[in-house]
């Protein structure tokens, strides 16, 4: 894996290893991008590499390090995807919300004069999603996000802004969990909702089998103009 930086944890017991990419001269501000279940993979490194040179700090966290640090597997490898899969299940996604916070002080004492933004891709996109309502992240962007029909209670506690993508044909989103996300958050001010008429999971990926050139297009523009505006 790719990394190049240890990140204290918020209780100071470890360090969240994580890919930092910075731009040219002074930051516009901090984009975290937070990986699918596959690890800071190429496609991720190329992801935070990109929002270097759009100006921003991209800072993209090995999500599974309590578990193992270091791990990077491809979708389009059954064994690996199966590997993947499990180590979601293993999650302790309240200690990675706290390692979302931990990152967000890190690029705030970095660079307290910028905003800081996130982008989080399949667990990601829930991540984004758990960003949103549980820390002082300024806006956060979810691509598939999955589960997120079980944490629209939270709706209320959004402070920033939050977008999302949804793919109609999302093998781990039903039109009935889709449905239910629309309900519970098409009337939320602050939230952003955009559909993908018959698109699948995975299809912003950087490169691969489920990647759809033109809905990553559409969506990564929106995503770009998104963070432009609500953190710099």
């Amino acid at each position: 894996m790719t990394t190049n930086t240890l990140i204290p944890s918020l209780d100071h017991t470890g360090e969240i290893p994580a890919y930092v990419a910075k731009p040219e001269g002074a930051p516009r501000g901090t984009v975290i991008v937070v990986p699918e279940i596959f690890g800071v993979n190429p496609g991720i490194v190329s992801k935070a590499d990109d929002w270097a040179n759009k100006g921003y700090v991209a800072i993209a966290p090995d999500v599974f390090w309590r578990q193992e640090a270091g791990v990077e597997l491809d979708h389009d490898v059954p064994e690996e995807m199966t590997r993947a899969l499990s180590m979601m299940s293993a999650h302790d996604f309240p200690a990675g919300v706290d390692d979302i916070r931990a990152l967000i002080a890190w690029a705030r004492a970095q660079n307290p004069e910028v905003k800081v933004g996130l982008v989080g891709f399949c667990m990601g996109g829930l991540v984004a999603y758990q960003a949103a309502a549980r820390t002082e992240i300024d806006a956060a962007v979810g691509y598939y996000g999955v589960g997120l029909d079980q944490l629209l209670g939270e709706a209320k506690n959004i402070r920033g802004q939050l977008l999302l993508h949804i793919p109609t044909a999302d093998a781990f989103t039903s039109p009935e969990q889709q449905k239910a996300i629309h309900a519970g958050l098409d009337s939320v001010p602050n939230v952003t909702l955009y559909d993908y008429e018959g698109l699948g999971h995975g299809f912003a990926e950087t490169k691969g089998s489920r990647r759809d050139e033109a809905g990553a297009v559409l969506a990564d523009a929106r995503t770009v103009e998104f963070i432009a505006k609500f953190v710099g």
